[in-house]
């Protein structure tokens, strides 16, 4: 879905051969209110480090984003490029430089090769514009050029789209993200931009992103790892028309609702595009104490690799799940837990129901996506987190990724 005020481009600059999208703009027509959460990782990439700094300010007017290198870990000069391939965006855009965001992806401690950059950028001006490309420039307009474009490991672009009526004017919100490994909560390896023609000031939009991101991209693990990378944007630019959110209004609630509804519906495709995943799970722990207890039974399942390994053998193995629930911290008592795939119970009262009940089970594990709910008995909170299995394709994937 367009978003009113926002153009996209995406080309092959050459990053990743000849024959891949790697590069890719988005800009807005009018100077937008920006909001952004990044890595926790103490390790954190030039994009990153220069991305935060012109944040500070609430504004932003144009993403520049690559796949293939991360520039992560090169020094001064990772700093000094990132600066540059920002000035040649915002040069051909006729934008202020500290307005551009830059964002990469792919493979830590290479630097980025600037001469990409200097065929790429004038490339995607022309798509911006609405020329017809010359023939070899493989310049492609839209959103979903520029997911492709942010691609690594994925299989498959990442977008999502929501709108919704705002004091009588439609405003429209879209998405593009990427990731499929080194995914685990407090951010993950992804990148994830969003736009909105909604008019909110940066206090505000800073506020509903931190809350969207709680609930959905920090609530993933594929494999347990965090990057150098991590970014997630919203520029709003106001070009619907609507009155501009006020904090607490029934137009901003209703406002928020579709921002959690969309980064819920991303980090989900994350998700069911894990490396080499072949089930999305759903874990869910209630009746905890707190809701931290909550998620931390939820997030040390989900990152558990003799439980994801069960779940691609499709082995009911229950055991592994209680085990992790005991070193995540949570306070329960071990005889008061139950367990369900589905709805099927597998354990009440810290007991397997048995052999039928494991069968039963077992037919929920070869579904392509379940939940699996572990209920505490210690009080009344709740929390939940995506995961998927873990398989052979993901060792193979890792195994040879610089390669």
């Amino acid at each position: 879905m367009d978003v009113r005020g926002f153009k996209a481009a995406a080309v092959k600059s050459g990053i990743r051969g000849k024959d891949r999208l790697d590069l890719g703009l988005i800009v807005s027509e009018v100077p937008a209110a920006a909001a952004g959460v990044f890595t926790t990782s103490r390790v954190q990439a030039a994009p990153v480090m220069l991305g935060r700094r012109r944040l500070s300010g609430g504004r932003a007017q144009a993403i520049l984003v690559n796949s293939g290198i991360a520039n992560a870990c090169t020094g001064d000069g990772g700093l000094l490029n990132a600066r540059l391939c920002a000035a040649m965006a915002a040069d051909a855009l006729g934008v202020e430089e500290e307005l551009v965001q830059p964002a990469s992806t792919g493979v830590i401690g290479m630097p980025l090769d600037i001469e990409c950059f200097r065929r790429g950028i004038p490339k995607l001006q022309v798509a911006l514009a609405g020329e017809p490309a010359s023939a070899g420039d493989a310049a492609q307009s839209g959103l979903d050029a520029v997911a492709r474009a942010m691609m690594t490991t994925d299989t498959v672009p990442k977008t999502a789209a929501r709108r919704c009526d705002l004091g009588g004017v439609e405003v429209r919100l879209a998405g593009v993200a990427k990731g499929a490994g080194m995914i685990m909560p407090d951010m993950a390896t992804m990148l994830c931009f969003i736009l909105t023609d909604a008019a909110v000031e940066p206090d505000l939009l800073r506020a509903m992103l931190k809350r969207s991101v709680e609930a959905s991209f920090n609530r993933i693990s594929i494999d347990g790892d965090t990057s150098t990378n991590d970014t997630v944007l919203l520029l709003a630019n106001g070009r619907s028309g609507a009155p501009p959110l006020v904090a607490g209004s029934e137009a901003q609630s209703l406002f928020q609702q579709q921002l959690d509804d969309l980064c819920l519906e991303l980090a989900r495709r994350i998700v069911a595009d894990g490396e080499g995943a072949t089930k999305l799970v759903t874990v869910r722990v209630e009746q905890a104490a707190d809701e931290l207890q909550a998620r931390a039974a939820a997030r040390t399942i989900a990152n558990s690799s003799l439980v994801k390994t069960a779940f691609f053998g499709e082995d009911a193995n229950w055991g592994r799940i209680i085990a992790a629930l005991g070193r995540s911290g949570a306070e329960f008592d071990p005889e008061q837990v139950s367990i369900a795939f589905d709805d099927v119970p597998m354990v009440e009262a810290g007991v397997g129901l048995g052999a039928e009940a494991e069968a039963r089970a077992t037919e929920v594990l070869r579904r392509p996506e379940f939940t699996l709910t572990i209920k505490l008995k210690a009080g009344p909170a709740a929390a939940h987190y995506l995961t998927c299995d873990l398989s052979l394709d993901y060792v193979k994937i890792n195994a040879d990724y610089r390669t």
